[in-house]
């Protein structure tokens, strides 16, 4: 009989990776919750986009409960700031925002190594991040096309890690022992075998696949808190069932 996820998990050290996803940080912070509860502490997180703000937060050291209470209290006015430029919203607000939550500056003065994504718009590929102001790298990683304004960091013009490397994992050792948390895309331009549609294979990666959660977005918060929730649940579920072919998934 296969093992369970639970078992897995109890194994040995892992690092826990979270795909991009509009606003799925909810159900990425829902999951880390119940890992949580259920005494599953990853050793290192990885993360693009919405994966990328719940992995440097636990990163750098917040409880995943206290994660779950600052996302479950966010209101649209803390990251709406309009103005003209690359994208809809300027994102100072979504900065401060970091910042507030933040109890370090720094990648490398996490608790937990974190590599994040981001997407170079000159050169046209993936940048990880794994050093230097963790700030601007998440808000980067963050930084949806057309939604945000593009930032400076690092000497390149930086958007959201999700525009190549959705996974999050460009960052990863390959080989390393790897809790994937995929959300699917639900864009509608995307047709069956888009990768954007199917868990990341590698050597030691398990990807765990919660289907059906409520879509959230800038207008569709509380949609965002119950899929926290469900993730939650899910997830405590999820820990009990056998891995089938790399990965854990619930309806």
């Amino acid at each position: 009989m296969s093992r369970t996820l639970h078992a897995h998990l109890a194994e040995a050290p892992f690092t826990l990776g979270m795909s991009s996803g509009f606003f799925g940080f909810f159900a990425h912070a829902g999951m880390l919750a119940a890992l949580d509860e259920a005494g599953h502490r990853p050793c290192g997180f990885a993360g693009s986009s919405a994966g990328a703000l719940v992995a440097g937060l636990a990163a750098a050291g917040m409880e995943p409960a206290r994660i779950v209470d600052e996302l479950a209290t966010l209101s649209r006015a803390e990251f709406w700031d309009p103005a003209p430029g690359p994208g809809f919203l300027r994102g100072a607000k979504f900065r401060a925002r970091l910042g507030a939550m933040l109890s370090v500056t720094r990648i490398e003065e996490c608790a937990r190594p974190l590599v994040v994504s981001t997407f170079d718009v000159r050169r046209r590929r993936t940048h990880v991040l794994a050093r230097g102001p963790i700030v601007p790298a998440i808000y980067a990683s963050c930084a949806v096309p057309g939604l945000f304004h593009a930032i400076r960091h690092d000497d390149r013009w930086l958007v959201d890690g999700g525009v190549l490397d959705r996974p999050g994992l460009d960052g990863v050792v390959p080989g390393t022992r790897v809790l994937h948390h995929h959300l699917a895309s639900r864009s509608p331009w995307r047709r069956p075998g888009d990768p954007a549609l199917v868990p990341p294979r590698r050597p030691g990666l398990v990807s765990l696949v919660l289907s059906d959660l409520p879509r959230s977005g800038p207008f569709r918060l509380d949609a965002g808190r119950d899929a926290m929730a469900r993730a939650r649940e899910s997830t405590l579920r999820a820990l009990d069932r056998p891995i089938v072919d790399a990965s854990v998934v619930l309806p």
